[in-house]
């Protein structure tokens, strides 16, 4: 579905991804992990288009996207869904036509089409009673959900999430992380989640990446990421354990 060649990113003089190669599986839930400043928002912007690399090529199914015209990218982009940190809703509009705002811009469908998909769409993020109401209205954790429906409207092969834990309260992170889960087993959907989380990715990823100083370090499975004896992987984990209330082995 996703892979990545050889890319690296320079902004001025300075390298924020070096030489990285990765293969992200269709169908599957890949969780992009490291602090801040380590590349990994770079990256998740790499992947959606937003900025191009350096060097390399960023594959997304059958199309190297790195040197396609912005009105091309726009027609890969239809097949992607993005969940954004602070959920970037329109506060002007209602619930409803934010989840419909892509469908009225991007088709010609009709509006008794569109309510109904943004009907669905809302109903599978356990939200069907807020078409009508504001987002300042909503929970932190009810306006992410309202970004995921959106995301989904246009029912994408991709949804990318960045940082959908981020200020949520760790009962909601949990919920959160749950209906990641749902989307994917639902829609069947490849699933690219950036988070600093060591928790969260470990609950909804088949795979973790590690971006270290703009280097990958690592691609495994969370069982075997807890197994690594590379002190900046354990770090992470120590952190996870503290969270738990375990002793740090």
């Amino acid at each position: 579905m996703i892979r990545l060649i050889d890319v690296c990113k320079c902004f001025d003089r300075k390298e924020a991804l070096r030489h990285i190669n990765l293969t992200i599986k269709d169908g599957e839930t890949l969780a992009i992990i490291g602090g801040s400043g380590s590349g990994k928002s770079t990256l998740l912007r790499l992947l959606v288009g937003l900025i191009r690399p350096t060097s390399g090529e960023i594959w997304i199914g059958d199309t190297e996207i790195s040197r396609l015209s912005e009105k091309e990218l726009d027609q890969v982009r239809l097949h992607m869904g993005m969940v954004f940190q602070y959920s970037a809703l329109f506060d002007s509009m209602t619930v409803g036509d934010n989840v419909a705002f892509g469908l009225r811009e991007h088709t010609s469908l009709d509006e008794a089409d569109i309510r109904q998909i943004v009907e669905d769409k809302l109903r599978l993020v356990g939200l069907e009673k807020v078409t009508d109401r504001m987002p300042n209205e909503l929970s932190g954790g009810m306006k992410k959900r309202v970004s995921l429906a959106r995301a989904i409207a246009f029912e994408p092969e991709i949804i990318f999430y960045d940082e959908p834990s981020s200020g949520l309260d760790p009962i909601m992170t949990e919920k959160i992380d749950e209906l990641i889960i749902q989307m994917q087993e639902t829609l069947k959907v490849t699933s690219v989640v950036v988070t600093h989380d060591m928790a969260s990715a470990c609950r909804i990823a088949d795979r973790i990446a590690m971006i270290y100083d703009g280097e990958l370090i690592a691609v495994d499975t969370a069982e075997h990421f807890r197994e690594s004896k590379d002190a900046r992987i354990q770090a992470f984990f120590h952190t996870l354990r503290t969270v738990k209330g375990e002793e740090p082995a």
